[in-house]
């Protein structure tokens, strides 16, 4: 996923971020040196392979034309993502030190911080009316809500219960509701009236939705594996559960319960996630999730230096990476 556009952005803007971080974290004062380090360290641990701290930045440029004001947002995004990631890894039972200087129960206090504390405080910081500040207060607590619900339901789900459906379910919550969240905000601190705002949050959630698509391809592509190694329930896994027959069915749920330690398992499972039928449903899905975005963003309109940017990310975050196998 590159597009030169947003791309340019972040660059524009990289070091006002990186400013209003330092920002958040000087401001929890000169008696929390321990917990200053100790988020320090976990964002420095965290690096994200696409910068989209720019998404609420694009919001707010689509409504105002001016991006620069919502540049505390950005800040919070990469705050909740860096303290959703090591969350995430915690409980999948992936994380591990940090650092040298930052240990597992260390890395697991300071996402605590990270994630709720400095966001509010943030949101606290800004001069702007208590309206828009009770707003924004509003889309933080419910993010915080929507999402752990979708990583429980992600944790408990048994294998044998997974539809397509109740996969978007999980995503929606995990994944669609911190960007359901930025851009809902991105639009309040702008000024957007209430339908905008609420449009707003519902490409955030379908954008979600397709990053973690996005997500789960590049986890097969790049070898590591790591939904399998984990026991977790992809779309493609649903795609081929729903698209299998009785006994194929039976092969499929012990291949998932086996990946979690067999590599032969895995490499079999995977053979079967590849199999055509597969992906054809599941690059049928992309699409319809594809245009759902695209058409919220056409519904919203908005700047025309802005808005082309949007409908390139999603036409990006909308590509099949994966190829049938034989």
């Amino acid at each position: 996923m590159n597009s030169t556009s947003y791309l340019d952005l972040y660059r524009q803007f990289s070091s006002n971020i990186d400013a209003e971080l330092k920002t958040s974290i000087e401001r929890l004062g000169p008696s929390s040196t321990a917990i200053k380090n100790a988020v320090t360290e976990l964002l420095q641990h965290q690096k994200f392979k696409y910068p989209l701290q720019v998404l609420p930045l694009l919001v707010h440029g689509a409504e105002t034309g001016d991006p620069g004001p919502a540049v505390p947002l950005s800040a919070i995004h990469v705050l909740g993502w860096t303290s959703a990631c090591y969350l995430d890894d915690l409980a999948d039972g992936q994380a591990a030190s940090v650092s040298g200087a930052l240990g597992k129960n260390e890395a697991l206090l300071a996402s605590i911080i990270s994630g709720n504390t400095l966001p509010l405080h943030i949101i606290q910081a800004q001069q702007i009316p208590d309206s828009v500040r009770g707003a924004l207060t509003a889309e933080l607590l419910t993010c915080a809500i929507v999402c752990t619900e979708g990583q429980l339901s992600d944790l408990r789900r048994d294998a044998g219960d997974a539809t397509r459906d109740s996969v978007i379910t999980t995503y929606r919550g995990k994944s669609g509701a911190p960007f359901a969240m930025i851009t809902a905000m991105g639009a309040i601190l702008a000024g957007a009236e209430h339908e905008r705002i609420r449009i707003w949050r519902e490409f955030g959630y379908v954008f979600g939705i397709l990053l973690q698509l996005l997500n789960d391809q590049e986890d097969i592509l790049s070898g590591r594996n790591e939904d399998l190694r984990n026991g977790t329930i992809t779309y493609l896994f649903a795609c081929t559960l729903e698209n299998a027959s009785p006994r194929s069915r039976n092969r499929l749920l012990d291949l998932h319960a086996a990946a979690k330690s067999s590599e032969e398992a895995r490499s079999e499972l995977t053979a079967l996630l590849l199999a055509p039928t597969s992906l054809q449903q599941y690059e049928a899905d992309l699409r319809r999730f594809r245009d759902e975005a695209q058409h919220l963003l056409t519904e919203l309109g908005g700047d025309g230096n802005y808005v082309p940017v949007l409908r390139r990310l999603v036409e990006e975050s909308a590509e099949l990476l994966l190829h049938q196998t034989e």
